[in-house]
């Protein structure tokens, strides 16, 4: 039933958002370890939900699977609402489990975090496009592991210049807790998309027998 595969999208964005809340916001935040609490959750969601789904838990994901021919147009809204809603619901969720805690909101500079947004919202687009929809990976059991690793990468490697979204659920929910401003969440919607598009593009080009 279409319901299933919402409410698994809806899921999988709620943990990976509720985990990035619980452990970047003080008190008992992770600290440095939170990247890879963050992709070991979206890991372990993409294989619960993979089968149903395809455990996209991200909007640019579900737009470079739809681009990718994989993703009914049917699928594509309810989808997206899914994860905002989901995202929305895991950020008020975690401002109540941490008792009004004061959060400072980041002040990104708008082209470094464009570039950083753009980037790893491309690459983990690309790597899910090639590890979980192409012919010649088809039945795979690495596909959760490079997909959370890819967002570990992207966290660590530019979280500082962008807030390391790479998913504009994300950004929601960064809105949400107050680590982004929304006025400046259009930052990660446009570079988030964009990401998206090219990987759907690369793919397209690269990848021929496609399945």
């Amino acid at each position: 039933m279409a319901i299933s595969k919402y409410l698994v999208e809806f899921i999988g964005t709620f943990f990976l958002v509720f985990t990035v809340g619980m452990t970047v916001i003080d008190p008992g935040g992770a600290g440095i370890m939170a990247p890879l609490a963050i992709g070991a959750v979206l890991m372990v969601m993409v294989y619960a939900g993979g089968h149903v789904s395809g455990a996209h838990y991200n909007p640019a994901v579900t737009l470079a699977v739809f681009l990718r021919g994989k993703c009914p147009m049917a699928d594509v809204v309810p989808y997206v609402v899914a994860q905002c809603v989901a995202a929305a619901a895991a950020g008020s969720l975690v401002l109540y489990l941490k008792q009004g805690e004061q959060v400072t909101a980041m002040a990104p500079a708008m082209i470094p975090a464009l570039i950083a947004e753009f980037l790893f919202a491309l690459a983990l687009c690309y790597v899910v496009l090639n590890t979980a929809t192409a012919r010649a990976t088809a039945g795979n059991s690495n596909y959760g592991l490079a997909i959370g690793f890819t967002v570990l990468v992207g966290a660590y490697s530019v979280g500082s210049i962008s807030g390391g979204a790479f998913n504009p659920a994300v950004a929601v929910g960064l809105c949400v807790l107050g680590l982004v401003k929304w006025a400046d969440v259009w930052i990660h919607l446009t570079g988030d998309f964009a990401g998206a598009v090219v990987a759907a593009l690369a793919f397209k080009s690269f990848v021929k027998d496609q399945g």
